[in-house]
C-alpha cells in the first residue's frame, strides 16, 4: 500500500453531534464525498433525521464550519440501521459517539463485517485508551483500526493526535502512513504520534497545568482575573489561560476527564497528588453555571439593565463582581523580557508563575517517553493544540534546565530522568543551520519534518537576507527564486515595503531569476496600507504626500504584475484591502484554505486604489456566466466592493473573484511557502507577463443607476451618509468615469480614476473619523 494521500476519497462520520458534524464538514471542504450517521430515534419519521440536521446545521454555522456552503452537497445523511452496507464503500470510518467504552464497542461489533479491508477505522476519543477500545475486537479489525483524536472545532484547529499502538496489535504501519500523509496534506493537519496512554499529549499536559493552577489560586488567595492575566500573555499562552479556557472547555468536563485520567493513570503518577478542589467545581455545575454554553462559569456576562458587563466569579464565595481588567501585577510586564526576570520577580503574581510553571514543565519532563518519544511533539501539542507561544521543553530552555533542576531539588521534589539527561546542556538548538533535539537516549538528533515544508525561519538559520529594512526582507528562495518577506506590524503596506518589492523586481530582472514569491511564516499575508501613515498626512495636510504614496503603491503593484518573472503570492490569514490587491496583481497565488481575503476599503471611508478595483472588474467579467454588457460586471464588482465582503476561505475567494480557478489551495499552512515556490517554478517554464485588459464600461448613466439604488439605501436606513459619498465616488470608477460604452479604457485610465476618487475622499472630515476610529477600536465607524 503506498503512502498516497490521495486513496483517501471516502468517508464515513458514525455520530452527527457537534463534533462528528464538525469533522463531517472538514472531510467535504477537503473534497471528500463524506456519509454521516447517526442512531434511528424513537418513533422517526425520518430515519436519518438527525445526521440531516446536523448537515443544515453545518450550513448555519457560525464560526463557519464549511469553507464553501455548496461543500454540504459532498455529505449524504444516514443512519445506523439502514446504511451499514454503504460502508463498504468507504476508505475512512471514524467513531465519533459519547465517551462510553461500552457504547464504542457496540458500534464497532455492527460496523465491522462492513470494512474493507484496506479502510481504516478510527476512534476520535480524548480520554479513552486504543487498548481498552480493541478489548472485544478481533485482531484483523486492530490492524486497521486507530485513534485519531482531533481538536475542536476541527476545521479550525490544526492539530491531530494519533495513536496507533505498538506490537502485533498494532495498525498496519502502511495504512498509517498512507492515513498521516492524507491527514497532513489534504486535511491540513499537524500530526503527532502518541503513545496509548490516558489523555494522550495535549489534554495530559493541559489537565495538570489547570489543576495546578486552580490549586495554587486557592492557595494563595488570588482572583480568577489575577491568575488568567498572570498564567495568560505574560507567559506566552493565550490570553484565556486557566479559567477562561476551562469556560470555553466547559466546566462540566472537567471532573469526568480527571475521573478518566485517576482510572488509568500510574500510581506515582504527578497528578495524582495534586487533585484537589473538587467541590469547587462540582457546586458550580450543580447550579448551572457550566461555562459559555450555559449561564456562565468562572466569567459570565450580566446583561441586567440592557448591558452587557464581564464579571468574575469569587472563588471563596461563589459570587459575582464587575471583573478587573487591570488584573495584572507589575511583574507580568516582565514578561517581554523572558520568563526568568518574570519568575525571578517578587510579587505574588510572579510566584504564582513560578510555582505553577516549575511544577508543570517539571511533569512534562516526566511523561517522556512514557507518553511519546518526541519533545517536539510535545511542544507542537501546545503550540499548536493550545496555542502557547512555546512547548514546554523550550520554556525549560529559556528558564534554563539547570534551574528548573534547581528549582525541583529545593522543594525536594524527585528530578525527572529525562530532565536530568538534559543537566548541563539544553533539550533544543541548532546544529549546522538545522534544528536539533534531545532524544531519550540522551543524544541530539535533527528535528524530523515533513517532506517538502520550508520556511522562512530556516533561511534565517542558514544565512541573512540579501537586502531588509525595517518593512520586508529579501531572500535568496533557493532555485533561482527570490523570497519577498513583510514584517511590519500586521505585514501592512508602506513605502519600505515598496521600496523592497521593487528591490526584488529589479534583482530578479537584473540576475536573471526564475521568479519571485511573496510570502512569509506570520499568522497574516498582508492587513493592506498602514492607515497610521494616511491618517497622519490628512492630520497634517500633507494631502501632496498622500497623493504620493497612492502612485507609489500604483507603479509597485504594476511593476509586480509586468514583471519578467512570475510572480506567486503565498496567501494567508488576512490578505484585506491593499493586501487583497498585491494578490490581484501577481501572476498567481498559492493560498492557504484559511486565506479571508476582501477589498475593505469603503470601511475607512476610502476605494481600493492600488490597481483592485480594475483587476477585479476584468475577473468577473471573464467568468462563465457574467451578464454580458458594459453593466454585468460593474453592477457584481459594486456590490463586492461596496458591502466590503470579505472571504471567509480561499475557497470562497474563488467565488468572489479574488481568487482565480487556477490559484492553488493549500490546506496545511506548513506546506504553503513550498507549494508557493513550486507554482513559481511552473510558471517560469516559456513565462510572459499577462496581457493588458481592456474595459468598456457604461459611463455617466451607470453611475446614474447605482445612485438611484444606493439612494434607495440611504432612505430606508441601510446606507449611511458618509455611505453614499464614498459609494458614489466607487461606482465613478467602476463606471469608467465620463466614457462611453463603446470607447475602449486601459488600465492606466482606471488607475487614474482611482486615484483621483481616493484623492477627494482622503480630504474628507467623516472619512478621517472613520480611520481614526478603526485604528483605535478595530471596528467600522458607521457615520
Amino acid at each position: 500500500m503506498a503512502k498516497d494521500p490521495e486513496r483517501f476519497e471516502r468517508a464515513a462520520v458514525i455520530g452527527a453531534g457537534l463534533m462528528g458534524a464538525g469533522i463531517a464538514a472538514h472531510c467535504a471542504n477537503a473534497g471528500l464525498q463524506v456519509l454521516l450517521l447517526d442512531i434511528v430515534p424513537d418513533g422517526a419519521t425520518d430515519r436519518s433525521q438527525l445526521a440531516r440536521a446536523a448537515i443544515d446545521g453545518m450550513r448555519k454555522a457560525n464560526p463557519e464550519v464549511l469553507m464553501h456552503a455548496k461543500f454540504a452537497e459532498r455529505i449524504e445523511a444516514g443512519n445506523l440501521e439502514d446504511d451499514l452496507e454503504r460502508l463498504a464503500d468507504v476508505d475512512w470510518v471514524v467513531e465519533v459517539v459519547i465517551e462510553r467504552p461500552d457504547i464504542k464497542a457496540d458500534v464497532y461489533k455492527k460496523i465491522a463485517p462492513h470494512i474493507k479491508p484496506t479502510a481504516l477505522v478510527s476512534s476520535n476519543t480524548s480520554t479513552i485508551s486504543r487498548r481498552l477500545l480493541l478489548l472485544d475486537c478481533p485482531a484483523t479489525f486492530a490492524r486497521q483500526f486507530a485513534i485519531t483524536h482531533f481538536f475542536n472545532p476541527p476545521r479550525y484547529m490544526p492539530l491531530l493526535e494519533i495513536v496507533g499502538g505498538e506490537g502485533a496489535h498494532a495498525v498496519d504501519p502502511e495504512l498509517l502512513d498512507a492515513f498521516c500523509a492524507f491527514a497532513d496534506q489534504r486535511l491540513g493537519k499537524h500530526v503527532i504520534h502518541c503513545k496509548d496512554t490516558v489523555g494522550f499529549v495535549g489534554n495530559r499536559i493541559a489537565v495538570y497545568f489547570i489543576q495546578r493552577a486552580v490549586n495554587a489560586a486557592i492557595e494563595l488567595g488570588l482572583t480568577v482575573e489575577q491568575v488568567d492575566a498572570m498564567l495568560g500573555r505574560p507567559v506566552g499562552l493565550p490570553k484565556t489561560a486557566v479559567f477562561g479556557l476551562v469556560d470555553l472547555v466547559g466546566i462540566d468536563l472537567l471532573p469526568h476527564v480527571l475521573d478518566s485520567f485517576l482510572a488509568s493513570l500510574p500510581e506515582n503518577d504527578g497528578l495524582r497528588a495534586i487533585v484537589a478542589h473538587r467541590e469547587l467545581f462540582e457546586s458550580m455545575i450543580r447550579d448551572g453555571y457550566i461555562g459559555r454554553k450555559g449561564k456562565g462559569g468562572f466569567y459570565r456576562l450580566n446583561r441586567d439593565g440592557g448591558n452587557r458587563v464581564k464579571q468574575a466569579r469569587n472563588l471563596q464565595t461563589g459570587e459575582y463582581a464587575t471583573a478587573n481588567p487591570r488584573a495584572a501585577f507589575a511583574s507580568a510586564a516582565l514578561g517581554k523580557r523572558g520568563l526568568r526576570p518574570l519568575v525571578e520577580h517578587h510579587d505574588l503574581g510572579a510566584q504564582l508563575v513560578r510555582e505553577v510553571l516549575i511544577d508543570t514543565l517539571g511533569y512534562v519532563a516526566s511523561l517522556v517517553p512514557d507518553v511519546s518519544e518526541s519533545i517536539e511533539d510535545v511542544d507542537a501539542a501546545m503550540r499548536v493544540g493550545f496555542g502557547w507561544k512555546r512547548g514546554p521543553f523550550e520554556m525549560i530552555d529559556e528558564l534554563g534546565v539547570d534551574w528548573l533542576i534547581e528549582q525541583l531539588e529545593s522543594r525536594n521534589v524527585a528530578v525527572p530522568a529525562f530532565l536530568e539527561q538534559a543537566r548541563g546542556r539544553t533539550f533544543n538548538g541548532i546544529e549546522n543551520g538545522e534544528p536539533i533535539c534531545l532524544r531519550p537516549n540522551g543524544s541530539h538528533g535533527v528535528l524530523p519534518r515533513p517532506d517538502d515544508t520550508l520556511t522562512v525561519a530556516d533561511l534565517r538559520r542558514r544565512g541573512k537576507p540579501i537586502a531588509r529594512n525595517a518593512s520586508c526582507s529579501i531572500w535568496d528562495f533557493g532555485d533561482d527564486v527570490l523570497l519577498v518577506e513583510f514584517h511590519s506590524k500586521l505585514n501592512t503596506m508602506d513605502p519600505l515595503s515598496m521600496q523592497m518589492l521593487q528591490r526584488a523586481i529589479d534583482l530578479a530582472t537584473a540576475d536573471s531569476k526564475r521568479g519571485i514569491v511573496i510570502g512569509n511564516d506570520g499568522q497574516h499575508f498582508c492587513a493592506g496600507a498602514n492607515l497610521g501613515l494616511g491618517l497622519l498626512a490628512a492630520n497634517l495636510g500633507a494631502w501632496d504626500q498622500g497623493v504620493e504614496f497612492v502612485q507609489l503603491g500604483q507603479r509597485t503593484y504594476m511593476a509586480l504584475k509586468n514583471c519578467g518573472v512570475p510572480v506567486v503570492a503565498a496567501a494567508t490569514g488576512m490578505c484585506v484591502g491593499g493586501g487583497c490587491e498585491i494578490l490581484m496583481h501577481c501572476d498567481a497565488v498559492q493560498a492557504h484554505a484559511e486565506s479571508y481575503i476582501g477589498l475593505v476599503e469603503v470601511g475607512v471611508g476610502i476605494i481600493p486604489a492600488w490597481g483592485g478595483t480594475k483587476e477585479l472588474l476584468a475577473r468577473i467579467a471573464a467568468r462563465p456566466g457574467t451578464p454580458r454588457g458594459p453593466m454585468g460586471a460593474v453592477t457584481v464588482a459594486f456590490e463586492t466592493i461596496a458591502l466590503a465582503k470579505v472571504a471567509k476561505s480561499a475557497f470562497q475567494a474563488r467565488s468572489l473573484g479574488f481568487l482565480s480557478r487556477d490559484d492553488g489551495i493549500t490546506m496545511n499552512r506548513a506546506r504553503l511557502l513550498a507549494d508557493a515556490k513550486r507554482r513559481c517554478l511552473e510558471l517560469a517554464e516559456g513565462y510572459a507577463p499577462p496581457e493588458p485588459n481592456t474595459y468598456y464600461l457604461p459611463g455617466p448613466s451607470g453611475k446614474c443607476a447605482i445612485d438611484s439604488v444606493v439612494q434607495g439605501l440611504r432612505l430606508s436606513g441601510k446606507a449611511t451618509p458618509h455611505d453614499t459619498v464614498v459609494t458614489g465616488v466607487l461606482a465613478r470608477v467602476l463606471t469608467g468615469g465620463d466614457t462611453d460604452p463603446t470607447e475602449p479604457l486601459t488600465e492606466h485610465d482606471l488607475l487614474e480614476l482611482e486615484l483621483q476618487g481616493i484623492a477627494s475622499l482622503m480630504r474628507l472630515v467623516p472619512t478621517l473619523d472613520r480611520m481614526e476610529h478603526m485604528l483605535t477600536t478595530n471596528k467600522p465607524l458607521r457615520n
